[in-house]
């Protein structure tokens, strides 16, 4: 009976992880070049050059793309990543060279005669010390970093050529000298900030992968090249056509416009998935019109990078962050709670657009929510200034039908709705 049971029962079978049995490699052989791929225990994957018989300058170009793009580019990068690189390069070429320019102008106007190669020197050690004050003043303005960065980002590239301008043109006045130099100094002191501030915004949005680090990486890499770059065409301007002060003024303000432009077409083609005001209303907007939800990179040209607060009547008009105080009422902060205890915002209707204030803890699921309320009160009640019982529940009723494939497309298109960057809005807590 015992033998019969050993028999009967079903022997174990001999289970063996992938990492157990060795690890997975393969060669794969494309256009003259063959390498050996491996996943290594801890699952990155390795990459091994076994054989390359392309010419040399092919080999040059795919070095080139492994010493300043990311690891697995383009498909471990957003869409808008090389359009956006490309841009930067440009913005740190013009940038460099305008700041050998500007040092120059700043050790004439002091009285020395420099050569472009002691403006060079000069200029790093000009760029260590005029942070200071930037960084005290730019201190409170993160949050507005974090919800607009490409605005700030913009922004702090104008207020680094303004201070620039002000060097350049100090020989003008020399008596000024001191004021001027001071001012442009400020002004580019806030600009690092901001710009440093709203760099891993910008760098996130690209990261596909979770390859953050080797995005800002290979970033800097370009950066420092193209800075070297452009003092280098600073040089030669000094040398040259900007040895004159009429150079300078006819050389700076072409820089400049390439600078500003370059960064702005930079910031048009990240696409940034978190939420903020401006794009919130955008998905709302779209979604109401067409039933769809647009992605990061479909909304990152329609932008208002200068005027991020304008409202969107498709999407209700609503205006996020006014006071709490200065919207509602004693009375209305009693009936809204009766109406919907459980939700984390409040609507108040006025006669231009609808406020929404947001409860302390609120993420971007709660705004969206709220939006969707506001926009369906302003498809029922345009000539209204006051937000009736009635379509304020007929409103929510229709939030709550479609509320959840809503959120489930946007989620699907790449947005983050864990938050809601508001920058400095006010909020409420009980």
């Amino acid at each position: 009976m015992q033998k019969k049971t050993r028999e009967t029962q079903p022997q174990p079978q001999l289970q063996l992880k992938w990492h157990e049995v060795g690890p997975v490699h393969w060669v794969e052989t494309s256009d003259s070049v063959s390498r050996r791929f491996q996943f290594e225990p801890h699952g990155q994957l390795s990459v091994k050059l076994l054989d390359d018989s392309r010419p040399v300058a092919h080999r040059v170009v795919d070095s080139f793309l492994n010493k300043f793009f990311p690891s697995g580019y383009p498909y471990s990068v957003n869409e808008g990543y090389l359009r956006y690189t490309q841009f930067r390069a440009l913005q740190h070429l013009s940038s460099a060279a305008l700041s050998v320019l500007s040092t120059q102008s700043l050790l004439f106007a002091a009285g020395l005669r420099p050569t472009p190669a002691q403006a060079t020197v000069v200029s790093w050690i000009l760029k260590d010390g005029m942070q200071h004050v930037g960084k005290l003043i730019c201190s409170n303005l993160g949050a507005r970093m974090d919800s607009e960065p490409k605005r700030w980002r913009i922004l702090a590239d104008v207020l680094y050529d303004f201070g620039t301008g002000m060097e350049v043109l100090s020989p003008l006045c020399p008596n000024l000298f001191l004021e001027m130099a001071g001012l442009g100094n400020f002004a580019k002191g806030m600009a690092v900030v901001a710009a440093r501030a709203t760099r891993l915004p910008i760098y996130s949005s690209f990261a596909k992968e979770g390859n953050l680090s080797d995005l800002f990486a290979k970033g800097e890499a370009i950066s420092t090249l193209f800075n070297v770059v452009g003092m280098g065409v600073g040089i030669q301007l000094a040398s040259t056509i900007c040895s004159s002060m009429q150079g300078k003024l006819l050389a700076g303000p072409l820089l400049s416009a390439i600078h500003i432009y370059s960064v702005t077409e930079e910031m048009r083609a990240a696409p940034v998935n978190t939420l903020n005001p401006q794009r919130t209303a955008m998905i709302v907007a779209e979604f109401l019109k067409t039933g769809k939800v647009s992605s990061p990179a479909d909304i990152r040209y329609q932008e208002d990078l200068l005027f991020p607060g304008r409202l969107i009547e498709e999407a209700g008009n609503v205006k996020v962050g006014r006071a709490f105080h200065d919207v509602f009422r004693p009375s209305k902060i009693h009936e809204w709670k009766e109406k919907l205890p459980e939700e984390k915002f409040f609507l108040s209707r006025g006669s231009k657009w609808i406020d929404m204030v947001l409860e302390h803890n609120a993420t971007g699921e709660d705004a969206l929510r709220g939006w969707l309320v506001a926009a369906y009160v302003g498809c029922m009640e345009k000539s209204s200034h006051e937000m009736s019982t009635q379509v304020l529940q007929d409103a929510y009723l229709k939030m709550s039908n479609t509320f959840s494939p809503f959120l489930a497309e946007v989620q699907a298109k790449g947005w983050h709705t864990d938050q809601f960057l508001d920058g400095t809005g006010s909020r409420f807590a009980w």
